[in-house]
């Protein structure tokens, strides 16, 4: 039963917002169903840390939410800040349960145990608060974060935090972020957000102040899953 992660599918099955015009991204769908189903077993579970459906409401993303859940594994998914058709853990959950959609779970102020590891986290955000509408979102991200990796140390286990926004980046720290993940010994740390090359060079890939730090967009994955732990 092992443990992957991967983020920003950025789906649009249901909406005319194609990712394959951009470079990299040709028939990008086709290739990660095939580099999925060669390393996921059904019996594993994947993350998938936000931005997973251009669209812009719940019924939109019918059909994204359909190829996940073809896809072998059962999924955990974070919100992303593209995700828009997000609703109510209710609605959410009703949705999936009325649409046979067996293999997907929320994590949103929760946390899920697998094998030794308390998976926890949150949507995040990505620089430090310059605006006071910067510090309201970092202060609900922080509560939501908090929650989660509290809910992980109930059900024990080696807490992993999972982040949509990276919690470094162009040397920029959210510190009130960090902090949380510090204060309860989170020792790894996956996030997603950021596209391309040198996009990536601008966040942090590797250990930061005694966290590793790890980059799982799809695109920086070449759209396969990335192994936690087995």
């Amino acid at each position: 039963m092992a443990l992957y992660a991967i983020s920003d599918l950025h789906l649009s099955f249901g909406t005319d917002k194609p990712m394959d015009v951009f470079p990299g991204w040709d028939n990008y769908t086709e290739r990660l169903e095939k580099n999925w189903e060669a390393v996921v077993k059904p019996e594993d579970t994947v993350v998938i840390a936000g931005d997973i459906s251009w669209a812009m409401k719940l019924e939109e993303a019918q059909a994204d939410f359909s190829y996940i859940d073809r896809l072998p594994g059962h999924k955990l998914i974070l919100k992303g800040n593209h995700d828009l058709w997000w609703s109510t853990r209710s609605k959410l959950e009703n949705f999936f349960t009325a649409c046979g959609f067996s293999t997907i779970s929320i994590i949103h102020n929760s946390a899920v145990r697998v094998g030794a590891l308390a998976v926890c986290g949150s949507r995040g955000w990505l620089y430090n608060p310059q605006t006071a509408q910067d510090m309201k979102i970092v202060n609900r991200e922080v509560g939501r974060l908090e929650a989660s990796l509290q809910a992980g140390e109930k059900l024990g286990g080696i807490p992993v935090a999972f982040l949509h926004y990276p919690p470094v980046y162009d040397n920029a720290c959210c510190d009130e972020i960090f902090e949380v993940l510090k204060k309860h010994n989170v020792s790894d740390c996956y996030f997603g957000h950021i596209h391309g090359s040198q996009a990536a060079k601008r966040a942090v890939i590797g250990e930061y102040r005694g966290i590793r730090m790890h980059l799982i967009s799809c695109d920086y994955l070449s759209f396969c899953p990335l192994l936690v732990r087995e």
